[in-house]
């Protein structure tokens, strides 16, 4: 692998002269100076694929549409489309916007940084295409007009100035983006840092087990009121995939470690006391055996009244409660019947783990089936029955789950197959982390956590778990004005990429809860914030309890845009996504020869419904469509205005190269 392909989901380049890349920007910037330009420049350019980096032909695509559709164009307005469409955290966030405008001596040389770019971009292709002719033709086992017509076809194809870059694989979505460190508390995100510097994983993996941790403490002690009659839990469900030998349990000790200490502090600090409840309970229920054996032994004696004396002594004996043994977490086999009797006895409990165990019991590895139901009610806080035959428990109201783990892929996928996992919700009650594996690019020797920043990451979590653990009743924190408005322009923004051909069309489920994820994000931010004031003079101050500011539901917002961009990666990665299964199929069908033993070069969407029997009617393909096209596979093809009303033209999608080019198979899996 080369040193530029750090992640299996990045496409492997070349380094181009720094000159290309400010060419890049600077026709960027120039559109952003001077829009009225962007017809002349996208003239220039040809076609959006001419960019050699993909940051620049996502940003420039939607410079085009928005001209094309008549929209103002502007770095405000550019970032608002792009945060729609999901992508503003792949092009490197706003900043980067403004970073091309300062990167433009001028605009007025628009045309002149687009030839550059054009000009960059052809000889990429001619150099593609030859060094790939090349290599075909040093094959001697390559048939000889298999070579002539992939020459020819090269030909063709420089001849008509079509520029395409390597397709990206069905279940790979680029690179993804870096968990926002800088959204954390100060004493978290810095040891989040010191910790991934220390051991040479993505911060990612540490964030992600910090807000485990967080959601540990205040899980089902705290929730939040976003506006009268809308409320969430503050218990999270989050997921960090690593593949093997990524330090998982090293990363996870560090990040977990106050929880188990405060749990062991608070089951010895508790001995005394079950001790004594114990005692007086065995002694009770003692004072009621001898009076029972009194009424055996004599059945002259007034019974009415012995009666009464051994009832009352039974009550008495009754009413003294042995506390358990506090508990924060659960380890071990976790099968859905043990989660069950913890939290009925618990009611908020953590499942932590560096490994994926608990997962076993999800998917059914221990059962003829997966038992989800306690999964399912322990996010939301739904009554939880936990009567059983052998044992009784009380119904439980509002039982809080925290679960924080680090698996591997493979069981993200067998996650996914479990049935039931999706129709029944599981799967959209996770936050989804897959970060890159540092493997083979760590550093030997690296910089021990500073003592300071690992002491004040223990005393401020520490001082979290002591006072929300301390609480004798769930406390409900309430959003400011301010905040509720910002979560409402969340909802908006969300409802609007929920509609088809949009974003998160095809993870409805999981992006119909993100905005309530967002709110627990928010509430566990202004916990971490408030109560670690004392400890952390960097904090803010004030009493916890005061309502959550719209600064951070901000934070809480960008930490929920890092996990909807590698949910996206997750969901097709597990093949749970319709779209994505769909999508193999249309490959599938695009690879194959027509009748005349050529490939298809142009498509429209009534073509692929008549491919296969799966598909209904246009809208049922749309999905799969988008889906190829940003994996690469097509392109639509930009007609120019009729200037006549009407229906409007069927799109037709260009299909790329690779796509008759024959294969090991693995795409079409």
């Amino acid at each position: 692998m080369s040193a530029e392909s750090t992640h299996p989901n990045v496409i492997p380049f070349r380094p181009e002269p720094a000159e290309i890349k400010a060419a890049e920007q600077a026709v960027i910037g120039a559109a952003l100076l001077d829009p009225v330009q962007i017809p002349a420049l996208a003239a220039q350019l040809g076609d959006p694929g001419a960019f050699y980096h993909p940051a620049h032909e996502t940003i420039w695509r939607a410079i085009t549409r928005m001209a094309d559709g008549e929209r103002p164009v502007d770095p405000l307005l550019l970032t608002g489309v792009l945060r729609a469409q999901g992508d503003l955290g792949r092009i490197g966030g706003p900043g980067y916007l403004h970073a091309c405008v300062e990167a433009t001596p001028t605009a007025a040389n628009g045309d002149y940084y687009a030839e550059i770019v054009r000009a960059a971009a052809e000889r990429r292709r001619i150099n593609t295409a030859t060094s790939r002719l090349a290599h075909m033709a040093g094959d001697g086992s390559a048939d000889l007009d298999d070579v002539r017509a992939a020459a020819l076809a090269a030909l063709a194809d420089l001849a008509t100035g079509e520029s395409w870059l390597d397709p990206v694989p069905l279940g790979s979505h680029g690179t993804l983006p870096t968990f926002p460190v800088h959204t954390l508390p100060k004493w978290v995100g810095g040891y989040v840092e010191a910790v991934a510097e220390f051991t040479q994983t993505p911060p990612d993996m540490a964030a992600t087990m910090a807000l485990a941790a967080l959601s540990t403490a205040a899980g089902g002690r705290v929730g939040v009121e976003i506006r009268p009659g809308w409320r969430e839990q503050s218990n999270l469900y989050l997921v960090c995939a690593m593949p093997p030998a990524s330090r998982k349990s090293d990363v996870f000790a560090f990040m977990t470690g106050p929880v188990y200490r405060v749990e062991d502090a608070l089951r010895t600090e508790a001995k005394a006391r079950i001790i004594e409840a114990e005692t007086a309970k065995e002694t009770a229920l003692a004072e009621v055996e001898a009076l029972m054996a009194k009424a055996r032994k004599n059945p002259d004696l007034d019974r009415a009244h012995l009666v009464a004396e051994i009832a009352g002594a039974r009550m008495l004996a009754d009413e003294i409660v042995v506390p358990p043994s506090p508990r924060l977490t659960m380890s071990g086999d976790l099968t859905a019947e043990t989660v069950t009797h913890q939290l009925g006895i618990h009611r908020c409990l953590a499942a932590l783990s560096p490994e994926g165990d608990l997962f076993d019991s999800i998917v059914g590895r221990y059962s003829s089936k997966p038992n989800l139901g306690v999964f399912l009610q322990a996010h939301k806080g739904e009554r939880l029955q936990t009567d059983r035959i052998t044992r009784e428990q009380p119904t439980v109201d509002k039982p809080a789950l925290t679960i924080g783990v680090t698996p591997q892929p493979a069981v993200l996928q067998e996650l996914g197959a479990a049935p039931g996992a999706r129709d029944r919700g599981l799967l959209a009650r996770f936050l989804y982390s897959l970060p890159p594996s540092n493997l083979g690019y760590r550093k030997i020797r690296t910089t021990p956590i500073p003592d300071t920043t690992a002491t004040t990451y223990d005393v401020c979590l520490t001082a979290i778990l002591r006072d929300l653990t301390a609480l004798d009743e769930p406390v409900i924190v309430r959003m400011s004005e301010a905040a509720d408005l910002a979560v409402e322009k969340l909802q908006e923004k969300f409802e609007v990429q929920l509609r088809p051909d949009e974003p998160l069309a095809h993870i409805k489920d999981w992006a119909g809860k993100l905005v309530g994820h967002i709110a627990r994000i928010a509430v566990l931010l202004h916990l971490a914030d408030r109560i670690a004031h004392r400890h952390d003079a960097e904090s803010p101050a004030g009493d916890w309890r005061a309502p959550i500011d719209k600064a951070t539901v901000d934070r809480a917002a960008e930490i929920a845009e890092y996990y909807t961009a590698h949910t996206l990666a997750v969901f097709d990665l597990i093949a749970a996504d319709p779209a994505t299964e769909d999508a193999h199929a249309l490959l599938q069908w695009l690879r194959r020869p027509k009748k005349d033993g050529t490939h298809r070069t142009h498509i429209k969407a009534h073509d692929a419904v008549a491919s296969s029997r799966r598909f209904k009617k246009v809208a049922d393909v749309e999905p799969a469509l988008a889906l190829l096209e940003q994996h690469g596979w097509l392109r639509t093809d930009q007609h120019a205005p009729t200037g006549q009303r009407g229906r409007p033209q069927a799109v037709t999608y260009r299909v790329h190269p690779a796509a008759s080019t024959p294969t090991d198979g693995t795409e079409t899996q």
